[in-house]
């Protein structure tokens, strides 16, 4: 089977970046010549786009998984999208974000319903899930000591 057939079923199931489409194509034997001759087509039929990807995972990520601006940018960037690109697809989604109520939401998410903090350990463990899923240090502090007076 072509290169070129292999890379359109791929991106047929979903959306995938330059990088990610190479290395599956690489990982089933496929030539480098031939790797770069397809990739260079779909690039020409915008089959591929990384910008389009980038704005999928951004979109993805903030509005089914609830997270963070850093998290986001991340998850990006190891799609094996370039900084620029994936520093303007989290851009244009946030601009259409309230950062504080996606933090709100994560926070929600986590706690099922319980709006209590009970206890430093509590604390801790929520700080540490919200900063690992890209949100500011300063605004996690900010919430989750608001929600800890309100317990």
């Amino acid at each position: 089977m072509s290169c070129y057939v292999d890379a359109l079923k791929m991106l047929a199931r979903r959306e995938l970046s330059e990088a990610q489409v190479r290395q599956r194509l690489h990982r089933r034997g496929h030539a480098d010549e031939e790797i770069d001759t397809a990739i260079a087509r779909l690039i020409s039929e915008r089959a591929i786009d990384d910008a389009r990807v980038a704005e999928a995972i951004a979109r993805t990520e903030t509005h089914v998984k609830r997270r963070g601006k850093l998290r986001v940018a991340r998850q990006i960037e190891s799609a094996g999208i370039a900084k620029s690109t994936a520093r303007r697809a989290v851009d244009d989604v946030f601009s259409d974000l309230d950062p504080s109520a996606l933090l709100e939401a994560a926070l929600s998410r986590r706690l099922r319903g319980n709006a209590r903090i009970t206890d430093d350990k509590e604390f801790q463990r929520l700080y540490r899930y919200l900063v690992s899923q890209g949100f500011e240090h300063d605004e996690v502090m900010r919430v989750l000591t608001a929600r800890r007076k309100q317990s």
